[in-house]
């Protein structure tokens, strides 16, 4: 079913819902024998990484419980990415290749390709994959059992508004960092707080009116853009090694000049659309998405239903017509 909550079900059964078909999810990804495993990998990450937006969502009803399930999943998403960096990285790499592509001569760089894809097989012979996957399907098991007894009671906004404005102001708050110290980690702690509010705005896609649906849209586009800027300072971090594992170090040089050419890029960007994002205050912020939610639990059904499918005929025709806020990375999509 859709990453969202439902005006037929309480806050409490939607969360419960949600998380426990994000945990099927991941479990059936990781499950699945002769499946690309770097696909599986990266779409059973990305059910935990939603599992975690929900659960940060209700934060406050949860309490210590919070603490101890957002560090299980925590530790479970890095044990994936570990698995999933080496193929995120040749998939930078080519993105970047692909974007200066009109200026490079054929087989440009690809030294430096050959070099990737070497130390991807390395990676692979060296990292025990079905230990790693055993203990993520256990740990998601685990999980699961344990759901139906979290401590769930507040119903309505007042059991969500904690959650979201606290995620909105510490997106506030990393984004005026990040501008101010623009290290590689404050940048990445923005992305993370960023993703967030996205997840929120999906839990909330029923809320949707144009500008909730501009909003999704944005997040995304943002969500994207830093997601990419994370993924170009790992690969320059993996291109630092100077013992010419990754191809001839002109290659290597030249191709450091792009990443950063196109790493300022993405931060404009992303400076730009962020504070258009968080303009509000996080209590404004809140205020306005209250009464979205009041007039969404008056609506009728009939009401709902039309929405429903405007939301679908819209997205349908956003990604039929390419629109760049359709399609996602397969490095950063969610």
């Amino acid at each position: 079913m859709p990453y969202r909550l439902k005006a037929s079900e309480s806050v409490p059964e939607g969360i419960r819902r949600i998380v426990l078909e994000e945990l099927d999810s991941a479990q059936d990804q990781l499950g699945r024998n002769g499946r690309n495993r770097d696909e599986a990998i990266h779409e059973a990450r990305k059910s935990v990484k939603k599992i975690r937006g929900a659960v940060r969502l209700v934060e406050s009803d949860l309490g210590a419980i919070y603490r101890d399930e957002n560090r299980r999943l925590g530790d479970l998403g890095r044990k994936l990415t570990e698995l999933r960096d080496a193929a995120a990285i040749i998939e930078t790499f080519d993105a970047v290749v692909g974007k200066y592509k009109d200026s490079l001569q054929n087989e440009a760089l690809a030294s430096v390709r050959r070099g990737l894809d070497k130390s991807k097989r390395e990676t692979e012979r060296n990292s025990d994959v079905d230990k790693v996957v055993k203990g993520a399907l256990a740990t998601l098991k685990a999980t699961a059992k344990r759901v139906s007894s979290w401590p769930l009671k507040s119903d309505g906004f007042s059991a969500i508004e904690p959650g979201l404005r606290a995620r909105f102001r510490r997106g506030r708050e990393t984004m005026a960092v990040a501008q101010k110290d623009p290290t590689p980690e404050n940048y990445h702690e923005w992305r993370k707080r960023v993703k967030d509010h996205w997840y929120h705005i999906r839990l909330l896609e029923s809320l949707w009116t144009d500008v909730m649906q501009a909003r999704e849209a944005s997040l995304h586009d943002l969500e994207t853009w830093l997601g990419d800027d994370h993924n170009l300072v790992v690969l320059r971090d993996k291109l630092a090694d100077k013992n010419g594992h990754y191809g001839d170090q002109k290659d290597v040089q030249f191709f450091v000049m792009l990443a950063d050419q196109y790493q300022r890029e993405l931060r404009e960007k992303s400076i730009s659309l962020g504070e258009r994002i968080y303009e509000e205050k996080p209590r404004e912020f809140t205020k306005n998405v209250s009464k979205l939610w009041d007039a969404w639990q008056r609506q009728p059904e009939s009401m709902k239903e039309e929405q429903k499918e405007d939301r679908g005929a819209a997205k349908k025709g956003a990604q039929s017509a390419g629109s760049p806020t359709a399609a996602k990375s397969k490095t950063t999509a969610a």
